[in-house]
């Protein structure tokens, strides 16, 4: 404040909004945010690990059988999708301030996260009563390895977004949390996106 701002009892300018999701600092931000692709970037590499498994065994003899698809699996691609899409428009809303909005559509993108887990589980319950488990063939192998890992992530996003969740019902969405909402979408986006690319691997290639 000046000399003559303080005589004439003016207040001092707001401070410019720089886009850092309420004043956050920028170097906190751009760690965290480095941080999460650090980490798609390693289960990316675990993943692609996994599917270069898959190729050189299923290549190996003709023991290999496939694994007939559940269809609560593809509902589940669509609920996982419909998720992502919540968040973001979440995400959007609270950009806006609107607070309400947001709490709405992050509640029901973190609904259709467990719904989206609720179907992994009844999908191996299924392949189990028809006799399909881990040991039964290859086939079957990797189709657990795949989806059993994939969902260990979804748990670790549904704590992250029940987080978000909590925080928002208690009036806590402050500078400190936003990155957190930030993070846990695109957490979120990455999973939905290895989701689709995984069903579409044991429609094409399982």
């Amino acid at each position: 404040m000046t000399t003559s701002q303080t005589l004439k009892g003016t207040s001092p300018p707001p401070p410019v909004d720089r886009g850092d999701w309420g004043g956050e600092p920028g170097k906190q931000r751009r760690a965290t945010i480095t941080g999460i692709y650090v980490l798609f970037a390693a289960i990316t590499m675990l993943f692609a690990a996994f599917t270069s498994a898959l190729v050189v065994r299923r290549g190996l003899g003709d023991d290999w059988t496939g694994i007939p698809i559940p269809g609560i699996l593809w509902a589940g691609t669509a609920a996982i999708l419909l998720s992502s899409a919540a968040l973001e428009t979440a995400r959007r809303a609270l950009l806006g301030g609107k607070r309400e909005s947001f709490t709405r559509y992050w509640t029901f993108g973190t609904l259709l996260g467990v719904l989206f887990l609720a179907g992994q589980y009844t999908a191996w319950r299924q392949l189990q009563a028809e006799g399909l488990y881990v040991a039964t063939n290859p086939g079957s192998s990797f189709f657990y390895l795949f989806t059993v890992a994939h969902a260990a992530h979804v748990v670790g996003g549904i704590v992250a977004l029940l987080y978000i969740e909590f925080q928002a019902l208690r009036l806590r969405l402050g500078p400190g949390k936003r990155t957190a909402v930030e993070v846990s979408r695109l957490y979120w986006h990455f999973l939905a996106g290895l989701w689709v690319y995984l069903i579409l691997l044991f429609q094409f290639w399982g």
